[in-house]
């Protein structure tokens, strides 16, 4: 009999978005190496419902074999996968002298077990793939560079029983604030003004720096934040977290960590930890709670030491489908006509932070990359797309969205995304591929749709190529989504049951938020797009070649059907999903 899984069991492995990709993947191959299909579909489920449940140890947990899912882990990540030796004794099993170094209670609690030399470089067994753990281990070890093999959590309890290890108690989760207290009182000292910067490199590398960013940057992931913006100052440096839209102060480790905090941030960004006078980017790859994640860090000279301002760019939240994203049926219908066109421009427009990005990456998603040439131009590129060429725009020496544009159209492209046209010689380039048979996805900076077509004239453009060119402009913004546990219905006051009236909407009661523990008393879990589509047709092509200004056009479309972002909001608060207040809060001026 063949133990092969069936089509039908690996359609219920990658079942449910909400599993990450990666976890799909190893209960993928677990399935293909014979693991029980019973014990991985109700892990599978147990995954689904608490995504943040360490995989391996859930597996684990559950009865599948130990060796084999460790070893499937370490497949997956690159990793050698070793099997520790204890009948080789003390000596031949481990390094004793780098076990003495990080300490047998390290080793339990962290899961990791010095095996050998090869060299001048220590291998050392892990029970998981974390960036973090290997950093403090070079760190501890006082070695530039590490060996990492997997290994599993048995062979390494059996490896510590071996050393008379086993009995010790398991090492209790730090309290941050025992934390900072450690810190505050220990070998620290950044408050000179003057500090050396090997001092301040040594200090950045000592333990309990390391893991104050380590539960900075864990806890971020943990909250669902998509930004972390550490503000020092006069007496303490504050933590902030940026979580649906609103930012949360989270943590206020002590003001001399400051200048360590922020080296060790640039160590692991790999940039210069020398300079402190001008403002630095850079970027930190790494691995939280097994999931992969790139940070875009940014650093600006404030008067207490540097601001630090990360972007978390999870491709988890990036991997959702045109249709969860919120829009109607109406505009899906229309948003997918004008991207399954076969040239045009299609423009998405917004403020900063209103899910422009998502919107683009989730209609590029839709298109066909088997038979199609699909390139973009970002500045940078956050997130990577499968069988789509992506280019990094680089203004300082010279490579610009317009010569980068210049470049693909050599390319022999279907589809080019413009990261954002910001610019004459861009627009123009945008408009003549758009013309001569491409369809061309970029962003504007405009408050609504209609003003966009107003925003590509005053570039510079002739309004006949515009109204030829444009296929639909979609303005959008983020609002917070009412939280399912604490939402409720209340008797709306004598003014908003006037607004109400005036939307046509029901004024017996409507949707409050109130404020739980689940969503930190905000009332609010969660965010959803409001969107104002505008497809251009051959009557709006003639009125856009008059160059009409922005109010009069913006009257026209409305009168032809568009429906506003305030109307869109509206619509979603009757459905239970927002908040009037939250709308108008949005759509300030719509």
């Amino acid at each position: 009999m063949s133990n092969a899984p069936s089509s039908q069991d690996r359609d219920h492995a990658a079942e449910g978005s909400a599993l990450d990709p990666a976890i799909v993947e190893l209960l993928d191959v677990l399935r293909d190496k014979g693991a029980p299909a019973s014990k991985l579909d109700a892990v599978q489920q147990i995954l689904a419902k608490a995504p943040t449940t360490p995989a391996a140890a859930c597996l684990i947990e559950h009865g599948v074999d130990e060796v084999l899912v460790q070893e499937t882990v370490a497949g997956i990540g690159g990793i050698p996968f070793e099997r520790i030796d204890v009948d080789r004794g003390e000596d031949g099993a481990v390094e004793g002298r780098l076990v003495q170094k990080l300490t047998p209670d390290y080793c339990k609690s962290s899961g990791v077990m010095p095996l050998r030399m090869e060299g001048t470089r220590p291998v050392v067994g892990v029970t998981q793939d974390n960036v973090f753990l290997v950093d403090d281990i070079k760190t501890r070890l006082g070695v530039s560079s590490v060996k990492i093999v997997m290994v599993t959590a048995s062979d390494l309890a059996a490896a510590l029983k071996l050393l008379g290890h086993g009995q010790a108690e398991q090492a209790e989760e730090e309290d941050i604030n025992e934390l900072l207290r450690d810190v505050e009182e220990s070998d620290v000292q950044v408050e000179q003004k003057k500090a050396d910067d090997s001092d301040l490199e040594a200090a950045a590398g000592q333990s309990p720096v390391i893991r104050i960013v380590n539960h900075i940057i864990q806890t971020a992931v943990k909250e669902g934040a998509s930004d972390i913006h550490i503000e020092p100052a006069e007496k303490k440096i504050k933590v902030r977290y940026r979580i649906d839209g609103e930012l949360v102060e989270i943590l206020n480790p002590p003001a001399s960590m400051a200048a360590a905090i922020t080296s060790r941030l640039k160590i692991m960004a790999n940039i210069d930890i020398t300079e402190r006078r001008l403002p630095q980017d850079g970027r930190i790859r790494c691995n939280v709670g097994g999931r992969r994640l790139d940070l875009r860090m940014s650093t600006l000279p404030c008067g207490y030491g540097e601001k630090t301002v990360m972007r978390i760019l999870d491709s988890r939240s990036i991997s959702v489908e045109l249709n969860q994203l919120g829009f109607s049926d109406d505009q899906m219908t229309i948003w997918r006509k004008c991207i399954d066109a076969p040239h045009g421009i299609n423009l998405v427009t917004g403020p900063t932070g209103s899910g422009k990005t998502t919107t683009l990456y989730a209609s590029l998603r839709t298109l066909d990359k088997d038979s199609m040439n699909i390139c973009t131009v970002e500045d940078p590129i956050e997130y990577h797309l499968e069988g789509i060429t992506q280019s990094q725009m680089h203004e300082k020496i010279g490579m610009t969205f317009a010569l980068a544009l210049r470049a693909l159209l050599r390319q022999d492209p279907d589809v080019i995304m413009l990261g954002e046209i910001r610019d004459l010689e861009t627009a123009h380039i945008a408009v003549q591929a758009a013309l001569t048979g491409h369809l061309v996805l970029s962003t504007l900076h405009t408050n609504d749709a209609p003003s966009s077509i107003t925003r590509l004239v005053n570039i510079g453009l002739e309004p006949f190529l515009v109204g030829a060119a444009v296929n639909a402009v979609l303005a959008q913004r983020l609002i917070r989504r009412l939280c399912t546990a604490c939402k409720a219905m209340e008797e709306p006051s004598a003014e908003m049951v006037e607004y109400l009236e005036l939307n046509g909407m029901s004024t017996e009661s409507m949707w409050v938020a109130k404020g739980c523990d689940k969503c930190r008393r905000g009332g609010y879990a969660g965010r959803l797009g409001i969107y104002e589509l505008l497809a251009v047709d051959d009557q709006l092509r003639d009125i856009i070649a008059r160059n009409p200004n922005v109010a009069e056009f913006r009257r026209m479309c409305i009168e032809r059907g568009m429906v506003t972002l305030r109307q869109d909001g509206m619509h979603k608060v009757s459905a239970g999903l927002t908040s009037v207040s939250e709308v108008l809060r949005a759509t300030e001026g719509h």
